[in-house]
């Protein structure tokens, strides 16, 4: 089939791969403009538009599609279907009704929970059980159009966003890949509409949310930390600096912590050990101003931590 995709970040590269190996014609690839990146900041190229460009596939970088020009040359690529996948731009009413057999998305959860900007995480910090991919059509409203097909990925308690993006966005390439070839041999797809009342919103995230409270369960803090990694990064004070923490686990109660503060380091057995309001945070690797991400023993030898220190 003739396919205009539209993505741009990593999450939507395998799902552009998987259709230029399952014989599509890409007659367009859809992607933001260059962004300033990196500490020169110089231009650099989407990830998908650095795909495209491997494949020598045209590209088109448009900064919105509302106007009247953008819209002709679009509707000049005679698409059979639009995909997409994190474009990161709206797309108006006219353009999803160019593609001759529709237009679907990826979304990365089990729509209609989690419709919006961070699904992965919010599923993470929600401590769900399960999230996955929705194959779904493309309506103006956010993330509200019919669901075509699901896939579900158990979410482990050893989790972060990275590792939930990474399997979600290869589900999601098979998924599509699936759909597009009942798409072409039956000319349609069957779809669900999504049930309005069970609806949740997956808000954008705020970087005010990184911040630790040690008051907290120790469990809603392994879920904050994970959900936050690799992106804004859960954060804490320790000796009068913020200091980032990539990764953590929690336990339940243990008698180590009866007598311990919130935030306290009770153990540093190969971990950081940490009592919070109910049950302790092993913190496995963290990183301090202008220094590297380490390792929890690097960083007790490295900054002689002692038992009894406490995060804020």
């Amino acid at each position: 089939m003739n396919i205009i995709f539209a993505g741009t970040p990593e999450f939507a590269v395998p799902a552009l791969s998987a259709l230029i190996e399952a014989g599509h014609n890409i007659v367009m690839v859809l992607t933001q403009p260059d962004r300033p990146a990196g500490r020169g900041m110089q231009l650099r190229a989407s990830s998908v538009k650095q795909l495209a460009l491997q494949h020598q596939l045209p590209v088109y970088q448009p900064e919105s599609l509302k106007p009247a020009e953008v819209q002709a040359r679009i509707a000049e690529a005679d698409a059979d279907v639009m995909i997409v996948a994190a474009y990161g731009l709206i797309i108006p009413t006219p353009v999803l009704a160019m593609p001759k057999l529709g237009c679907y998305n990826i979304h990365a959860s089990l729509l209609p929970r989690w419709r919006g900007a961070a699904p992965i995480h919010r599923a993470i910090l929600a401590g769900d059980a399960e999230t996955g991919v929705t194959i779904m059509e493309v309506v103006p409203a956010l993330d509200a159009g019919a669901m075509v097909l699901k896939g579900h990925v158990p979410i482990l308690p050893t989790d972060t966003t990275q590792s939930l993006h990474d399997a979600l966005s290869l589900l999601g390439a098979q998924l599509m890949v699936n759909a597009m070839a009942t798409l072409e041999k039956d000319g349609k797809l069957p779809s669900t509409p999504q049930h309005e009342a069970l609806v949740t919103y997956a808000h954008k995230l705020e970087k005010s949310e990184s911040a630790i409270n040690w008051q907290q369960t120790a469990e809603a803090l392994s879920r904050q930390v994970r959900a936050f990694n690799p992106f804004p990064v859960a954060s804490s004070t320790f000796r009068g600096e913020v200091c980032k923490i990539w990764y953590a686990t929690y336990r339940p109660e243990s008698s180590t912590t009866t007598k311990a503060q919130p935030g306290e380091i009770v153990a540093m057995d190969g971990k950081l050990t940490v009592a919070c309001g109910e049950g302790i945070l092993d913190i496995e690797e963290l990183q301090m101003p202008g220094g590297k991400r380490q390792t929890a023993q690097q960083f007790v030898q490295g900054r002689h931590v002692q038992l009894g220190e406490a995060f804020i």
